[in-house]
């Protein structure tokens, strides 16, 4: 199912909504390895972002690259910045696209992963928000658009999973590599979030989180 320019506004404020109930979960995930303001910097976020899409724009580019700026205005933290480098990657890939078509989904989060990698230098395997990117993009490429409700939430679940039992080998949380044996990390969990809002999944499954 394709999308427009209001029904992407819809998705990305259904994630902002997330964003703002998940705050006190993410920093206290945070600090568990981090500075502890993940959940502050997305809550701050989603609010610029909703009053950045308070008007839709007129097409979809514009309306990543609307998120994109409010996102950058909101934290100059290095989520808050990814997160910014993230929608203006989409609003690039979607450049006058008046509709977002289920087919250009995988290869636009591809651009979005190396993007990302590009800007914070972690790699995949290093127990980040890239590594759950990574399996969603593996799960839309092998199934239908039509699943993609249920198995986009799964991926990144089965991600969190996976990577559970594995050290954080990037960023502060390196240095508590031990520490973080066990641990979810906090951007991969803000990333489950976040795309258990764009399906329209308003509760937790277990497979998610």
């Amino acid at each position: 199912m394709s999308l427009n320019a209001e029904q992407l506004c819809a998705v990305l404020l259904r994630c902002c909504s997330r964003a703002k109930a998940a705050a006190e979960e993410l920093n206290r995930l945070d600090g568990q390895l981090g500075d502890g303001d993940l959940g502050a910097t997305l809550e701050k976020c989603a609010r610029l972002t909703e009053a950045s899409l308070a008007t839709v724009p007129q097409d979809i580019s514009a309306v990543f690259q609307a998120a994109s700026m409010a996102c950058v205005r909101a934290s100059g933290s290095s989520f808050g910045t990814l997160l910014g480098v993230a929608l203006l990657t989409a609003a690039k890939q979607s450049s006058s696209a008046k509709t977002l078509e289920p087919q250009a989904i995988p290869a636009m989060l591809e651009a979005v992963l190396a993007a990302l990698m590009a800007r914070g230098g972690a790699s995949l395997g290093d127990k980040t928000v890239l590594d759950a990117i990574d399996a969603l993009i593996q799960a839309l490429k092998t199934q239908p658009p039509e699943s993609w409700p249920t198995v986009a939430p799964q991926a990144v679940g089965a991600a969190l999973e996976s990577w559970r039992q594995q050290p954080n080998k990037i960023g502060r949380a390196r240095m508590f590599a031990e520490r973080s044996v066990g641990l979810d990390d906090p951007g991969m969990v803000a990333f489950a979030h976040l795309v258990d809002a764009a399906v329209g999944r308003t509760t937790h499954s277990p497979e998610v989180l």
